[in-house]
């Protein structure tokens, strides 16, 4: 049942004591469709707030039994309005500034793209054909920027949805595209030698952003062997290290995953904290220089260090060398090391195993010859008796001589013989010890011959024309 009242309220006297009050409007208590208690302002007339009540309550029933529309007074507001109230619930739930920025811009992006006003405007079909024209005009989105437009525009539908003020959303059954069709900013980890090289040349650098050149090397140094992402190396402060466990610790609400992570540091690179640190108030922000935060431009100064070290930003292959490549430095200087893949994934925080090993691992310089290297010696002794194939089975033994002359010309014209091995015996030098300097190798299928031939087949004047030519006849 509803029932309508007066509120209390409290002011202060001239006296300085305090005042109980009523306020001059009734208002009405009644339950909601969904079960909900609820309080609205009525009348300053008593019988007038009573059958506000009365209707307010009734098509609370109604809704409730699915024959009027719940959501139809939050229908009737533009949808400018909803945004501003999804902006403020983003922040209320803890997003960042600029990521709270981010989304809203791109909702109202599509939103105004499309002319959408009302709730019952915005339509999935208007959605992709806005998004293709974004795509391809010149200089347009990638597929990965538009789809993170489309995730904006879905997640406001979808908080409308969560807060009572619609039944469903229409976009539900959207679906991003690949992004592997169109990268346009792929990223490549970092050399050991060029990050070596990058440390040493920004330590003996100028000034940037705020920071000096130890500072910038020093966070170099802990993105690279950390994984942290900009924003959580932005978020750390003094307090966050503890150098004698050698960990850092991120808070949940700056890590992507909303997790807390904590995270293992090197013994030296610890000890280069310390010293660091020494003096510092543990409430002060890790890095940042004179700005007292670290620069939202982080790959803007990592682009500056790169040049004064000689390493390009996009090497040959389009690949980028930015701020976040130095996670990607991390998962793949782990791979190098032998990690195991579990251990790696836990390391970089990803929820799925094939993002750190297809993604974040990349092959470092000279692996993969390395690892050719390693395989097994397959190699050959001279020595050593093969069972030749298409020679009846019969067991011949090679000469390296005659195998390097074999593999320098393995393709034979089918309607020429071969002058290799065909050497008479009685004419071969001797070597001073009883053996002649090449043995005869019995002849195998080379090319497209018909048929297999052997030393007997060619007498020691085949190097004749006319006996040349019989050869031929009888091997077609």
């Amino acid at each position: 049942m509803a029932s309508i009242l007066k509120q209390s309220y409290t002011v202060q006297g001239k006296n300085g004591k305090r005042i109980k009050k009523k306020s001059t409007c009734w208002y009405v208590d009644y339950k909601t469709e969904d079960g909900t208690r609820k309080r609205v302002k009525g009348f300053k007339d008593k019988a007038a707030t009573i059958q506000f009540a009365a209707e307010l309550e009734r098509n609370a029933e109604l809704a409730r039994r699915g024959i009027i529309d719940r959501h139809a007074e939050d229908r009737k507001k533009p949808l400018r309005k909803h945004l501003e109230d999804f902006h403020q619930s983003l922040l209320a739930k803890g997003s960042t500034v600029a990521h709270t920025k981010q989304t809203s811009f791109r909702a109202e992006e599509i939103i105004n793209h499309c002319k959408f006003v009302m709730w019952t405007d915005i339509s999935a079909s208007k959605v992709q054909r806005c998004l293709a024209d974004m795509r391809d005009k010149e200089d347009g989105l990638s597929v990965g920027t538009s789809n993170a437009y489309l995730q904006a525009i879905k997640q406001f539908c979808r908080w409308m949805v969560q807060d009572g003020r619609a039944s469903e959303s229409p976009l539900t059954h959207l679906k991003r595209m690949n992004v592997k069709v169109d990268r346009r900013h792929e990223r490549r980890a970092l050399e050991p030698d060029e990050m070596r090289r990058l440390l040493a040349t920004t330590l003996a650098g100028r000034k940037r952003f705020g920071m000096e050149g130890f500072e910038r090397a020093l966070l170099y140094k802990v993105a690279a062997e950390t994984g942290l992402r900009a924003n959580e190396l932005r978020s750390l402060k003094v307090s966050s290290f503890d150098l004698e466990a050698c960990t850092v610790r991120v808070r949940c609400s700056y890590t992507k995953n909303k997790n807390k992570a904590e995270i293992s540091i090197r013994p030296d690179t610890a000890a280069e904290l310390k010293n660091f640190f020494a003096g510092r108030l543990p409430d002060v922000k890790a890095f940042g220089g004179t700005l007292k935060r670290l620069t939202g431009r982080t790959a803007l100064m990592l682009q500056a260090d790169l040049a004064d070290a000689g390493i390009p930003y996009v090497d040959d292959a389009g690949l980028y060398a930015d701020f976040h490549a130095l996670r990607h430095t991390t998962g793949s200087l782990l791979a190098a090391t032998g990690c195991h893949p579990k251990i790696a994934q836990s390391i970089m925080r990803h929820g799925d195993i094939n993002l750190t090993m297809s993604l974040y691992t990349h092959t470092l310089r000279g692996q993969e010859s390395e690892a050719v290297k390693n395989l097994p010696d397959l190699s050959l002794s001279s020595k050593e008796s093969l069972r030749a194939t298409g020679t009846n089975g019969m067991v011949v033994e090679t000469d390296s001589g005659a195998y390097k002359k074999l593999a320098k010309n393995p393709y034979l014209d089918s309607h020429q013989p071969s002058s290799i091995g065909t050497e008479d015996r009685s004419k071969s030098p001797d070597n001073g010890n009883g053996n002649t300097s090449h043995k005869p190798l019995a002849m195998t299928t080379l090319g497209t011959e018909k048929a297999h031939l052997s030393s007997g087949d060619i007498d020691s004047e085949s190097n004749t024309p006319e006996h040349a030519q019989n050869s031929a006849q009888r091997i077609q």
